[in-house]
């Protein structure tokens, strides 16, 4: 089973990513972890695209974020189930500002070691605004036409919630 996990700053990305991961008992890659180094300084380009292709060779896995550099096409291509967040900006924000507080002074577990918890005014306009352009929106559209028949499209928390439980509940992995 490979899963592709999309959506919005905020959506809860990384939370859902872990929760397949241990359904299904595949390894999880949070491109967080990936795309930045202690104290959010940005890792380079070809590392980057190295240890994600290293872990694209995983018979089965979870992959959360969005970064296109980063073989999206090809993990798009690959992946049985993509999974697409695509919650409100309010919620988003809501929900990042928890984690905020929850977080504050602390590395999260889907982060990178050293990049300690954030909450400032780029990333409030990222969640808001900057995150959610035409062109970002009319590419998560792309991306469901395209992959209609193995995408699931969540609208808020209670559907993903729905979701995990008709997983849990069922007596057949998928």
């Amino acid at each position: 089973m490979k899963i592709a996990v999309l959506g919005y700053s905020g959506a809860g990305k990384s939370t859902l990513a872990r929760m397949l991961g241990e359904h299904y008992n595949i390894p999880v890659l949070h491109l967080d972890t990936v795309q930045f180094l202690p104290n959010w300084k940005i890792r380079d380009e070809d590392e980057k695209r190295k240890m994600v292709n290293d872990f694209m060779q995983n018979e089965s896995w979870v992959i959360d974020g969005n970064y296109s550099a980063l073989y999206k096409k090809e993990r798009l291509e690959q992946a049985d189930k993509i999974i697409m967040l695509n919650f409100n900006r309010f919620f988003c924000f809501k929900s990042a500002l928890k984690r905020y507080f929850e977080n504050k002074g602390t590395s999260r577990i889907d982060m990178a070691d050293g990049c300690n918890e954030k909450f400032d005014f780029e990333f409030a306009m990222w969640i808001l605004f900057w995150g959610r352009t035409f062109r970002r929106r009319k590419g998560y559209k792309d991306i469901y036409k395209k992959y209609k028949s193995k995408t699931l499209v969540f609208k808020n928390r209670d559907q993903v919630n729905a979701y995990i439980k008709s997983l849990n509940n069922s007596d057949i992995v998928q």
